[in-house]
């Protein structure tokens, strides 16, 4: 049996980057994204008006009050997109409209609001510092300025500043395909009737969303028997994918007989116990380089173990920057004991409480306890030695996910 740690050490090494493909920018949400984006022009490309208003010489309307307004005549008009090439000379404005560029002469924008009309003329209520209401060219974006890094995943606000820079296209990992394989006489499948002991597949449905969350592509295979041949059909299948997960099958039982199949199909084990809990009898090894997670039954302990070593492997072949699960430190809301021996994750939930963040144990954390996980956004690290964790200490938490 080795440690979490070292087992995330090995698989991780086994684990390599795809491959990249372009992708139209309509299409890039969520992926993770392979190059730098690098402005090839500034945003804006010219100082332009931030408002609707009149572009003029600060220093004509200095004294502009309500009381005493000040006359300028209106000499041109510039529309979004057009530009102005008449020049603002003393006792001049322009219209101007938000987004139009500023006319040569001009060092100002007055919003609308604070004039009146008077034939070809406006009567100026305010004044106006130079460079007021003016953005300036560059100042969202400058030429050659890196506007996002290669390694990101790519969000909304990412594809916007892909559009302002002019990439119709962008370059992204190739998510990887992984197939996904349950095994027990005792699973059906949701459109069966289950009688007696038998139980619906929860977790080929689970880890398939586990999966597309994390970036991959699954493949259902459904559910193998606890028969040798019907094993070995389905991870010949199987193989074909980048990843193989399969779940049950892997303890010591006289029917898990996943190892024995995967061995005769050239499987080279790793490991297959992991000093953790839940989690414990999890296998990993290869066949043709193909990494084969061999995922514990209980639903529980399915989750968590691909939350530690799937997920991060997933996020390495996409090329993620960062493949540690986000940590949060929180403060403890009830006193907690275990075995020493075995790094524990629980299900917990996080809070908020006068500003400090919290986390709570579920209080069913049992490994066929699903709905303990469906409550909750972490999972608690119980470090291996401590037996006891009392209310009120810093814990660490892995937040979901992420």
């Amino acid at each position: 049996m080795i440690e979490v740690h070292e087992a995330l050490e090995i698989i991780l090494s086994k684990i390599h980057f795809k491959g990249i493909e372009k992708v139209p920018i309509d299409q890039a949400l969520g992926r993770v994204l392979c190059e730098d984006i690098i402005a090839r022009r500034p945003n804006p490309p010219l100082d332009n008006s931030a408002m609707d208003g009149y572009a003029l010489i600060a220093s004509d309307i200095k004294n502009a009050t309500p009381e005493n307004p000040v006359e300028l005549i209106v000499s041109d008009e510039i529309a979004a997109g057009a530009i102005g090439t008449v020049e603002v000379k003393p006792g001049h404005a322009s219209r101007i409209m938000t987004g139009a560029p500023i006319p040569p002469g001009a060092d100002a924008v007055l919003m609308q609001e604070d004039t009146d009309k008077k034939g070809n003329s406006i009567l100026v209520k305010d004044m106006a510092e130079a460079g007021e209401n003016i953005r300036l060219a560059g100042e969202d974006v400058a030429v050659d300025e890196t506007v996002i890094l290669k390694g990101c995943l790519i969000e909304p606000a990412h594809i916007g500043m892909m559009a302002v820079v002019g990439r119709s296209q962008v370059y992204v990992s190739q998510r990887p395909t992984v197939a996904i394989i349950s095994t027990g006489d005792e699973i059906k499948d949701l459109d069966e009737i289950p009688t007696g002991s038998c139980i619906y597949n929860s977790n080929g449905y689970m880890l398939a969303a586990q999966i597309r969350s994390a970036g991959g592509i699954p493949v259902y295979l459904g559910i193998a028997p606890d028969v040798e041949e019907d094993l070995l059909e389905k991870f010949e299948t199987a193989i074909k994918c980048d990843i193989v997960v399969s779940s049950g099958g892997v303890s010591v039982g006289d029917y898990d007989l996943v190892k024995a199949s995967l061995k005769k199909l050239g499987h080279e084990m790793a490991f297959w116990k992991v000093a953790m809990k839940p989690g414990k009898p999890l296998a990993f090894g290869e066949i043709g380089g193909k990494p084969i997670f061999g995922l514990p039954g209980n639903p529980v302990s399915s989750f968590v173990s691909f939350e530690q070593f799937a997920r991060p492997s997933i996020k390495k072949i996409l090329g993620y920057s960062n493949l540690a699960p986000k940590i949060v430190q929180a403060r403890l809301t009830k006193t907690i004991t275990k075995k020493t021996g075995r790094l524990h994750f629980l299900s917990c939930c996080l809070g908020s409480e006068n500003g400090t963040t919290t986390a709570t144990p579920n209080a069913e954390q049992g490994s066929g306890i699903l709905k303990s996980m469906v409550s909750a956004n972490g999972l608690m690290v119980f470090p291996k030695d401590s037996s006891e964790m009392k209310e009120g200490d810093q814990v660490s938490v892995q937040v979901l996910y992420n």
